[in-house]
């Protein structure tokens, strides 16, 4: 199957960051409805079971790992728009971070949810901020562990404005 001249600005057409010459452009947000919006992601962070351990009993010689990684995670939210290109900046209204510790995976199960009312989703700001907390997590445990995996970063759920609500299945 070829693909022809007509198909790829067809393409572009629907790519909203993308403008009619293909340069990157700023979605205009302005005639939105402000609705109020949600988004949770997901992280999950893998690592030796001594090093597990150390985290878990607060043990690491920087400190608190997980209070660390959790107000990394809300800045980082709040941020958002400075590090991913063409996000707008938000005035967001609620960021949490919860962590589950699973002892049988040698695993941190990293989840971020972040509210806003505006024009315009914060599912962004939700994964920036599972992402920043994960690589709080191994930057202060990488002086035992260099072997730790960062994985499985992804949207879990989003509610409000046009396309409505989304949920992953498990």
């Amino acid at each position: 199957m070829e693909i022809g001249q007509d198909d790829i600005l067809v393409f572009m057409k629907q790519l909203t960051h993308i403008d009619k010459k293909g340069r990157p452009k700023m979605v205009d947000v302005s005639a939105k409805q402000t609705t109020k919006r949600e988004a949770v992601a997901g992280a999950h962070i893998y690592m030796k079971k001594k090093t597990f351990e150390m985290v878990k009993k607060g043990k690491v010689s920087k400190g608190d790992v997980l209070s660390v990684a959790k107000v990394a995670g809300i800045m980082a939210a709040k941020k958002t728009s400075e590090i991913i290109p063409l996000c707008h900046p938000l005035n967001i209204t609620f960021v949490d971070i919860d962590f589950t510790l699973d002892a049988e995976k040698n695993r941190i199960g990293i989840k971020s949810r972040v509210k806003i009312t505006g024009q315009t989703g914060v599912e962004m700001e939700a994964l920036t901020a599972v992402a920043a907390a994960a690589l709080t997590i191994y930057d202060m445990c990488k002086a035992v562990d260099k072997t730790i995996i960062i994985s499985d970063i992804m949207l879990m759920e989003k509610s409000g404005g046009k396309s409505g609500r989304f949920k992953r299945k498990r």
